[in-house]
């Protein structure tokens, strides 16, 4: 328990880090000095809080107090700017969007800057949280591991279906619905084992044979490890959803020139940083006793409503023009979300 949530914390820190990298300080020199000094870094005088030469701060702090603050603001940035991002963010993705890209870069925290600290700080949360995948699979399953939460789940939605089913009159239309579930359950579940059958696995085929050929066999013959790959992979390829985006936006604003692909980059980034949000406050709902009920409805009032804003007031659209776009948005994210599993598992396998 102790080592993930010193994981945790370490991919917060290093997705603070990274988003820092990219996101430049402005003003976070204290004091105000009057006297000309000479820079201790390129020896030019000046007057000010900065070299203008080559940007070094004026008052150079010498304590251990200073290095403690210079992790924590380098790291959670909890700057005007923060502050002023994530509430627009929240109830005002698209006037935060198009403020953006029309210019104003002091008041906002840039989307690369945002989404890279928001997706690691969700992956660190999931940790903490205890949500993860699970990596003891062997190729015959979960083991005899009669505990696992995911067997524990199948095996009690099985029975609670056959039992359903026990009770119903031959002639009720349930009995089909239910036979329907327990194939797909028991096609995945094998009740001897208590764990993920391998024909789960071989009954996956892409199409393309050369694909077939180095993924699912790497997944047959080890699915644990190739597990964990998608996962921790999952955090280090998370910006491929940007460019895998952009030209389904670019194909719904194809005839309006007056948007270009730097737009739509900014509205997925800004987009995929308040999703990632939102797992995070789901995640943390979801613990709470009964939390996990309240948790999916939030997503699934949530993300397409704040999806839905976003892109009418980004774009100035109608509620028409919005509407159609948001429909079609939709069934290119479930596009986007198998392309992208598909190249994690595909670098997976090597």
């Amino acid at each position: 328990m102790m080592g993930d949530f010193g994981d945790s914390i370490g991919t917060v820190i290093e997705g603070g880090l990274l988003g820092r990298a990219v996101e430049p300080g402005a003003g976070e020199a204290a004091g105000h000095p009057a006297a000309q000094i000479d820079c201790p870094n390129c020896g030019t005088s000046f007057r000010g809080q900065f070299c203008p030469e080559c940007g070094q701060k004026a008052h150079v702090h010498r304590s251990l107090a200073a290095i403690g603050h210079d992790i924590m603001h380098g790291v959670l940035h909890l700057d005007g700017k923060f502050w002023n991002t994530l509430p627009m963010l929240a109830f005002k993705p698209g006037a935060l969007t198009r403020r953006y890209i029309a210019g104003e870069r002091a008041k906002f925290v840039s989307p690369m800057s945002m989404f890279l600290f928001t997706v690691f700080a969700m992956f660190a949360v999931f940790q903490m949280v205890g949500i993860s995948a699970p990596t003891d699979i062997t190729p015959d399953g979960f083991g005899a591991d009669k505990g696992n939460p995911f067997q524990t789940e199948v095996r009690n939605q099985i029975n609670t279906l056959e039992k359903e089913r026990a009770n119903l009159p031959r002639t009720s239309p349930r009995r089909a619905e239910i036979d329907n579930e327990l194939k797909g359950l028991n096609l995945v579940f094998d009740k001897e084992t208590g764990g993920v059958t391998s024909d789960a696995v071989s009954s996956v085929n892409t199409g393309v044979p050369w694909l077939d050929k180095v993924l699912l066999d790497k997944w047959k013959k080890n699915p644990g490890l190739m597990l964990y790959k998608l996962q921790s992979n999952g955090y280090k390829f998370s910006w491929l959803l940007i460019p895998l985006s952009i030209p389904f936006l670019w194909l719904m604003f194809a005839w309006r020139r007056q948007y270009k692909a730097y737009d739509h980059a900014i509205f997925v980034t800004y987009s995929l940083s308040f999703m990632s949000l939102l797992f995070i406050v789901m995640s943390l709902i979801s613990v709470i006793p009964e939390g996990a009920g309240w948790a999916a409805m939030l997503f699934f009032i949530g993300a397409p409503l704040h999806l839905y804003k976003q892109l009418r007031y980004a774009y100035g659209l109608s509620r028409f023009s919005a509407l159609w776009r948001f429909a079609a948005l939709l069934f290119c994210v479930q596009i986007v979300l198998v392309v992208f599993l598909l190249v994690l598992g595909v670098l997976g396998a090597f």
